[in-house]
């Protein structure tokens, strides 16, 4: 085996580039004549659209045309991705999501008109020339008061504000509700899962490009999944076939899932391009980012735990309002229930639960998918209530989860809402985080932080996450509106070295390294002779991109898939050449031998005689070696942890100290143990962000007041305490040929809980009758917790 194979620490090497300039992000690109685009955004929340006089604005100079709603007549609105049905049988209410405003504003930051002018500053200036005629209407931004009897609309043509009001398992509801009638004990908590902007570090940017010498398209963007975006934008919105459209994402900054989406400048960039007959370039200002990048959570739930007389958790069921914003993005309708309600057994053995998502529309930007993706909010929910019953029951929270955890010996685990673990030890992440914290000795640790005046506390959650969303069959059942496997394509050159083409995207996961160590374990040569190339639709094989840790567990296995096929070929070459039978024939440490001799071929032998094939019978064999393979998983993968947080709370300010955290995390089978790290770190990071500093509010005109990093406050390097990482306790995944389960959010799902349930657990000690506090924690929140 390659020392720096599967299961090594081997630095990133992508990072140097990124380190010392040398990336290429979109904003990079210039094309030779390209102009750009300034747009003017709706700066009230909701209005009847008039009028937009552009006349004056478009003689100023450098203006190049002028572009509103009328112009895009005729052209698609922005689809959306996955249908859901309601609990009784009706699909979801569905609005029109135009490229710009259309008779009505519905949210702040919507499009209303287009510059394209010779320089950005040009643009800027001509936009504010252009007048635009509205009558403003009341907000709807309370997702409650949006539900009510005649409550304002935002859409016109839709029945109501609900967008669907889905319950699961339906069936479930009358023996959930008898449970909790006969329970000994019933935990009830309301809490909100407050509004997040991702907030990636590379703000988004589209570049269109038209050739007319062969009516084709090109988009440069900052995307997660450059074929999605090709397929969306080509058949639905603008109608380029798609042999004639190439979408490119090159180096991307930072993703977290709002780079997901198709977007409506995207499109224009695309379409601009053509109607002008030269480039279009927009680069997004940071403001602009917090008023037309998808936002993420945005939850208000009632959730409730029943359990018996032994402590056993017998029902749950949860009653949540999930904010879609104005309109549906790309993947929005899925969050809130098949990414959530799947979710809500955790890593227990509740027998019965009940789970209703009422989606709702309002004059808000739209929400969609962010790091975790309605597994964070399923956990919060969970553990937060999971916790208060051990409060309330005098319990030691670790053992009234151990209590209630699926057994080892129970899997694989079918879970009363829908989804099969296939493996899992929580018993064994659970006494890992509790060694690796020092459970046991946290009094005394209490005893110094009181002698100093500070009160501490120690949280802990347990997280279960469903990874690679699968397989198609069956989330085409549940209303997905494409596949959702992932491609790869192996090219073996003459030399021996292998350019791989995968479908799965890089912006920050490490595949330009992780990827290799797989090839080169499989074959036996160095992870350097691996090359990855991605995120460019004209040289990869359709695939689904990177979003829900997918990557390794689906990307990987196809990449595996295809590696397989290249070495079943290559063994009948290397046959050929020592005249042997091959099945004798075994590939180790980059050499091909023939069992029980000592006859042997490297690989470059082969790998050359593969494109000068004078030595094997072509009728048998046809010259090169290059596959493809595509892998569709037949179940999620589950990877699970444990995380443990310990605070301090300032009495007289209520500041959130944390002192320490811990992550035990079950990932499978490792690649890369040191990216696996990074990415723990990462998702932690962003999950005391969620829990102790971001917060996304609107007021009661739909104005958004954390319009800036004046006013939306991220975690900086103090916030953040070191983070003990472990992932020790492996629980192989038993349906893909890695064994691998995904780690990019897990940090950001078991975080939330561990860091609310620590700040609840230090003020409860000191005799504080707080059983909840809403994120994110702020010094003024806990304080006024304390103080009643």
């Amino acid at each position: 085996m390659p020392k720096d194979g599967i299961g090594a620490s081997i630095k990133r090497r992508e990072d140097p580039r990124f380190l010392t300039g040398r990336g290429r992000y979109t904003d990079d690109i210039n094309l030779n004549g390209q102009a750009h685009v300034h747009f003017l955004r709706a700066d009230v929340a909701h209005a009847v659209l008039n009028g937009i006089d552009t006349s004056a604005a478009a003689a100023m100079p450098g203006v190049l045309r002028i572009f509103t709603a009328a112009d895009f007549s005729g052209v698609g609105g922005l689809p959306c991705g996955w249908q859901v049905t309601d609990r009784h049988g009706q699909p979801m209410q569905e609005p029109k999501h135009p490229i710009m405003a259309e008779g009505k504003i519905r949210h702040v930051g919507e499009i209303l008109a287009a510059v394209v002018a010779e320089s950005v500053e040009q643009a800027r200036d001509a936009a504010e020339a252009i007048e635009v005629d509205y009558d403003e209407l009341p907000a709807v931004i309370d997702m409650k008061a949006a539900c009510a009897e005649g409550a304002v609309k935002v859409h016109d043509d839709l029945t109501s504000n609900l967008c669907y009001d889905w319950g699961f398992v339906e069936e479930n509801k009358a023996a959930v509700d008898e449970a909790f009638a006969s329970a000994a004990h019933v935990t009830t908590l309301e809490l909100v899962n407050n509004r997040l902007v991702a907030n990636p570090m590379e703000p988004r940017v589209a570049i269109g490009d038209y050739a007319l010498h062969d009516d084709s398209s090109t988009l440069y963007t900052t995307s997660q999944n450059p074929h999605v975006i090709r397929l969306l934008m080509g058949a639905f919105v603008l109608g380029i076939p798609e042999h004639k459209l190439r979408v490119v994402a090159p180096d991307v900054g930072g993703g977290f899932g709002t780079k997901i989406f198709h977007y409506a400048e995207e499109a224009f960039c695309t379409f601009a391009a053509k109607q002008l007959r030269r480039p279009v370039k927009w680069t997004s200002t940071r403001s602009e980012a917090f008023i037309s990048d998808a936002h993420g959570r945005d939850h208000v739930t009632k959730i409730e735990l029943a359990l018996d007389s032994e402590h056993n958790f017998i029902a749950l069921r949860t009653d949540t309002y999930a904010n879609m914003g104005a309109y549906l993005s790309t993947f929005a309708p899925s969050v809130p229930t098949w990414l959530h309600g799947t979710l809500m057994a955790g890593n227990y053995r509740t027998p019965l639960i009940y789970v209703n998502v009422k989606a709702v529309f309002t004059n808000t930007v739209p929400v969609d998918a962010y790091r975790g993706a309605g597994r964070p909010e399923a956990t919060f929910q969970l553990e937060r209530v999971v916790d208060k019953a051990a409060r309330e029951l005098a319990l030691d929270p670790a053992e009234l989860r151990r209590q209630n955890f699926i057994r080892k010996d129970q899997f694989p685990y079918a879970t009363p809402v829908a989804v099969e673990y296939d493996t899992g030890d929580y018993e064994a992440t659970l006494d890992k985080a509790l060694a690796m914290s020092d459970y046991a000795g946290f009094d005394a640790r209490r005893q110094e932080s009181e002698a100093r005046g500070k009160l501490r506390g120690i949280g802990l959650s347990h997280y279960i996450e469903a990874c690679g969303i699968a397989p198609s069959n069956l989330v085409g059942q549940l209303g997905a509106r494409a596949g959702l496997y992932e491609s790869a394509t192996v090219r073996v050159n003459a030399t021996g070295g292998i350019v791989v083409m995968t479908g799965s995207h890089s912006h920050g996961q490490g595949h330009e390294t992780s990827f290799p160590q797989v090839i080169a374990e499989m074959i036996g040569i160095a992870p350097d002779q691996v090359e990855i190339v991605h995120g460019d639709t004209a040289n990869t094989p359709m695939g689904m991109g990177t979003y829900g840790s997918r990557s390794i567990a689906v990307g990987g296995s196809a990449m595996v898939r295809a590696t397989e096929k290249i070495i079943a070929k290559a063994k009948k070459i290397a046959a050929h050449l020592m005249e042997a039978a091959e099945a004798d024939i075994e590939l180790k440490d980059g050499a091909f031998t023939v069992a029980g001799t000592d006859k042997s071929v490297a690989w470059g032998d082969v790998t050359l005689a593969a494109y000068v094939p004078h030595n094997y019978p072509l009728d048998e064999i046809e010259p090169g070696l290059e596959e493809t393979a595509f892998y569709d998983p037949a179940n999620f993968t589950y990877p699970s942890g444990c995380y443990i947080c310990e605070v301090e709370v300032d009495p007289d300010t209520g500041r959130v100290e944390v002192q320490s955290f811990t992550a035990a995390d079950d990932f499978g089978n490792v690649i890369n143990p040191m990216i696996v790290a990074g990415q723990v770190h990462g998702g932690v990071g962003q999950g005391i962000g969620q829990a102790l500093l971001e917060n996304c509010v609107y007021d009661g005109d739909g104005q958004l007041l954390s319009a800036s990093y004046m006013d939306y406050a991220m975690p900086r390097a103090r916030d953040l305490p070191m983070i003990a990482v472990d992932h020790s306790c492996c629980t192989p995944c038993t349906h893909n040929p890695l064994g691998v389960k995904g780690c990019g959010e897990a940090g950001a799902i078991g975080s939330p809980p561990a860091l609310v349930n620590a700040v609840v657990d230090a003020l409860h000690r000191a005799g504080k009758e707080v059983s909840h506090i809403d994120m994110p924690l702020s010094p003024a929140r806990v304080w006024a917790a304390m103080n009643g």
